[in-house]
This record gives structure tokens, sequence and C-alpha cells, in this order.
């Protein structure tokens, strides 16, 4: 049995996580359960699957469950997150955003199993993860449906040959297009709030649904590909396809292509994280093929989709300019969360953001987050005066 520390439990990932533990109970044990403040949910969580920590954000919250659950040890903070993972085999890092990047390098450092989650740790904080990786050569795998699949298509052909990279042509990476497919600059300039928080085939939560529907999602994913499997951005594209059937796609020398297909289905990438290298039997995201009538893929628009043109720049800068451009999208979708600034301003505004980039190199740790609280004081700068003007 695989002790799992599942770090954002009450978020999507984590509740889709706990229905995977849920079909095979043999075979996976909740130590370690962290959330946020949603004392309802993680007091059934822990009612449920009697995990031996708890760790939550919120100070307050922690208080409370520390005096209904004498029996779990009820703590609070960033280092125990961090000390969270030691006693655990798998750490699932499904917390939101930059906040995940601690995590991210206490469970590589640990020489734990990272079913990552939180793209956003490896996205900022790329060239000091490696580091963390090489050292223990500790294993990170995906859990992003996208890079779920690729993982999937690249071990499936790479079992016995060392040297993969040189037979890989291209990595294919699939975006549904969001709710915006289509539209035109003069329609983009009206969308809502609610508008943008209905994605057509993906249950999300409001951070990454308005990521999806800039194609930020999909920027920050390219970002991914390249840290997780070494491929250079040139060889990285993306295709919409709006059935979100197939996940990604290998594309090799020989013109040869192999893809991942199941139904959007986020229990299905989870359940071949949890259970890596080994398969186990699910029926998460199995497809019926007399319901499928066709299967469409065109290309990105980057002239409305300025977002997904951002990653690629803020890839190939490298070093810390990963971390700015999440650092500016963070701020400015909260900013539009919040009815601060419109859904076409946050292009715009990260654009801004990168522009004010300082070449920082990055060597450290301190120098990610040095970076990120610098690009967010700049994003923050910029609505304070768009807000005020």
């Amino acid at each position: 049995m695989k002790n799992i520390a599942l770090l954002g439990s009450t978020g999507s990932i984590g509740t889709q996580t706990l229905d995977v533990v849920r079909a095979t109970p043999e075979k996976f044990n909740i130590e370690v359960l962290a959330a946020g403040s949603s004392i309802d949910n993680i007091r059934r969580q822990i009612t449920e699957f009697n995990p031996s920590t708890v760790i939550m954000s919120d100070v307050s919250a922690a208080k409370v469950l520390d005096e209904e659950f004498t029996a779990v040890t009820v703590l609070s903070g960033q280092e125990a997150l961090k000390e969270s993972v030691v006693t655990c085999d798998i750490v699932i890092n499904a917390i939101v955003g930059f906040a995940g990047l601690p995590v991210t390098i206490a469970a590589l450092t640990e020489g734990k199993t990272l079913a990552l989650a939180n793209k956003e740790s490896l996205i900022a904080g790329g060239p000091v993860v490696q580091r963390a990786r090489r050292m223990m050569e500790s294993s990170i795998i995906p859990v992003d449906s996208e890079h779920s699949a690729l993982h999937q298509c690249l071990h499936g052909y790479q079992s016995d040959y060392d040297h993969p990279s040189q037979s890989i042509k291209r990595l294919i990476v699939t975006a549904s297009g969001g709710p915006f497919r289509g539209f035109t600059a003069e329609k983009l300039d009206k969308v809502t709030l609610e508008e943008a928080l209905k994605h057509p085939t993906w249950n999300m939560g409001p951070k990454v649904t308005i990521d999806s529907s800039t194609l930020m999602n999909k920027g920050l994913e390219i970002i991914e590909a390249h840290e997780l499997f070494g491929i250079e951005y040139g060889q990285i594209d993306v295709v919409v396809h709006p059935q979100s059937i197939v996940h990604s796609m290998v594309e090799f020398v020989d013109s040869s292509i192999i893809a991942q297909l199941s139904m959007p289905d986020m229990r299905l990438p989870i359940t071949y994280a949890l259970n890596y290298p080994e398969r186990s039997e699910a029926d998460w995201g199995s497809i019926k093929w007399d319901e499928i009538t066709k299967l469409e893929f065109e290309q990105p628009d980057f002239d409305n989709f300025l977002c997904l043109k951002l990653a690629y720049q803020a890839g190939e800068e490298g070093e810390t300019a990963p971390a700015w451009l999440n650092a500016a999208n963070e701020v400015a979708v909260s900013a539009f969360l919040n009815g601060q600034i419109k859904w076409v301003d946050i292009p715009h505004l990260i654009a801004q953001v990168l522009d004010s980039y300082d070449s920082r190199k990055a060597e450290e740790e301190h120098d990610i987050y040095e970076a990120d609280q610098r690009a967010r004081h700049i994003a923050k700068q910029l609505i304070t005066g768009k807000v005020n003007g």
C-alpha cells in the first residue's frame, strides 16, 4: 500500500484523486491532507480517510480542526507543507499557482514520486526544480491530461531506447480552444466573467478555467512540456481539438504519430500517475465509439489569443522569465475575477510586465521568489494605475 500526501485536497484535482482512492482502497492510504480554508469539505475528508496529518493554510481553520479532531495532527504554514512529504511515498501537488513551488522542491529533494498537477511550480522554478530532480533522481509523473498523454506516448515507445529525443520530431499539445474559440477581436472585447468561467469540456477551478479561456493554460503547458521532456520549443506545437478526446500526440522523425485518447476525465491521468509504472483497471474516460461522430483539429489563433505567443517568448528567454510570466498572469487573472480589469486586458497587462523583465538568472531558489515578487509588484502597480485612471 502506498502512502499519499494529497496537497490541495478540496480542489478539483484533490477531490477527483479521492475518487480514485475510493475505487482502489487496498492500494492507497491517505497519510496527509492539505487545503486552504474549506473546513466543511476537509472535515468530511478527515472523517472518511482518517489521515494522520492535516495542514490548513488558514490558521483559524487549523485551530478549529485541531480542537475537533484530537487524534489527528493539525498544522498550518509553508514549513508544515514541506515537511509533510517525508512520510509519504507519493506527493500529489494540486496546490493552485506559484504557492506550490516549495512543495515541489521539497518532494524532489526527499526523493519522492511527485504527481504534479501544479504546473506553475515547474514553469516558474524550472532551472531550480530540475537541479533538485537530478540531484535525487526523483520522478515527476504529470497529472495534467496533456502531459500525462505525452508521458504515456513516450513511455510506450521509449522502454528500450536510451536517447528518445533523437527520434522525436515534435510534441503536439492539444487544446480545446476554450469558450471563445473562433471569437473575433470585437466579440472578445465584450466577454463577461460568467462566459469566461464556462469551459466547454472540463470542470476546473476558476483560475485554471480563465487560463483556458485566454489560452494561457496552453502556453504554460508548452513551457511545462519543455521542462518535463527536454524538448526544444521549436519542436512543441499546439493544435486546437474542441472534442478534448485526443489529449496530446508525439510525432517521430519517420512521421509516425502516437496519440493518447480518452473521454475528458481527470481521474484517468490521476490513476496513471498513482499507479505508474503499472496500469490499474479502471473505467475513467472510457470511449464509447458509437457516440463519437468526428474529431476536429485546427490551428490556434495567435493574433487574438496573445497569451500563447507570450508564453513561447518567455519560455525561449528562459532563466526567470517564465516566473515573471506566471506571476503576471496570476495577478492579471485575479484582477479579472475581482472585476478590476476586462478579459482583453489580461494579455496586455502580462506583456507590459514582461517588458520590464530584468534578466535575473535562476541560480538559487530565492532567485525565483524574488523574480516572482518583482513581477507581481509591477503588475499590481499597472492595475492600480488602470483602475485609478
